[in-house]
């Protein structure tokens, strides 16, 4: 189970090998016991490796074992692996990470939309997401909603928003279409960072949708302006993680809570 959460993990079997500082031979021999074993095929031979289906379930136990195993055993430092949106990440999420001592993070970040995604794979255990149905094995409560204003350098023509370039992060990104009409399909500019994304907005590159918070600033000094000044867009966001007694999970969630209850919408 070890060699296999490795695998996945660093993913190759050669990376794995490094890591369990055995031999390549040795890693591909306990994978295919484990898969005969199971009677099926739990990785993906591919660069780089990844858990089939199957394997997304093992993977997921593997993990609940490892982490309770490290709390009973006393081990230095828990892992938690956790996936959160970057709106959430560059904001209200950081002092989460302080409020739980003894613990090592291993952060992921993706769309709201998509973040629970990571939690059916069994890559994390816990997740910041506007999904409010709950994965298996994981339970779920509300932690509030993220209100998000369109925005846009004074200097930028928003006559006519069929015309006009839209930011978006990437291509999961899709705040900037939901707060349009089906109607509209303008040019898009994919900025996967967000320094980078609030100068292209301030640089008059496009129109994009900010966290309130974050645009409050520039809007006040005249950097920003509302496209559609009074209209807004609210994203829910719940909190997901692992239905597992957890001494580590349960601080990580009340910190969660904590953060959330402070800085979101109810």
């Amino acid at each position: 189970m070890a060699t296999f959460q490795a695998v996945v993990e660093q993913g190759s079997f050669e990376a794995a090998a490094r890591a369990l500082h055995v031999t390549p031979s040795a890693v591909s021999q306990r994978i295919k016991a484990l898969e005969q074993t199971v009677g099926q095929v739990l990785v993906r031979r591919a660069r780089p490796c990844t858990a089939t289906t199957a394997g997304q379930a093992l993977l997921r136990f593997a993990n609940q074992v490892a982490l309770l195993e490290r709390e009973v055993l006393g081990a230095d430092a828990t892992r938690l692996s956790v996936v959160v949106n970057a709106d959430s990440l560059d904001s209200w999420f950081p002092p989460v990470l302080t409020a739980v001592p003894g613990v090592l993070f291993e952060l992921h970040t993706d769309d709201q939309d998509h973040t629970a995604d990571l939690l059916r794979s069994g890559t994390a255990m816990a997740a910041v997401t506007a999904d409010h149905v709950p994965v298996q094995g994981c339970r779920v409560e509300r932690l509030g909603v993220m209100r998000y204003l369109a925005v846009a350098a004074p200097e930028l023509d928003i006559t006519d928003l069929n015309t006009t370039p839209l930011l978006a992060f990437n291509r999961k990104d899709r705040i900037q279409h939901r707060f349009l009409t089906a109607r509209y399909d303008p040019p898009v500019h994919y900025i996967p960072a967000t320094a980078s994304f609030n100068r292209a907005l301030r640089g008059g590159l496009g129109w994009g949708m900010l966290y309130e918070h974050e645009a409050a600033d520039d809007l006040a000094a005249g950097r920003l302006v509302e496209i559609r000044p009074g209209r807004h867009l609210d994203i829910p966001l719940y909190w997901q993680c692992w239905r597992l007694s957890s001494t580590a999970l349960e601080t990580l969630t009340a910190a969660v809570r904590t953060a959330a209850a402070q800085a979101l919408r109810t």
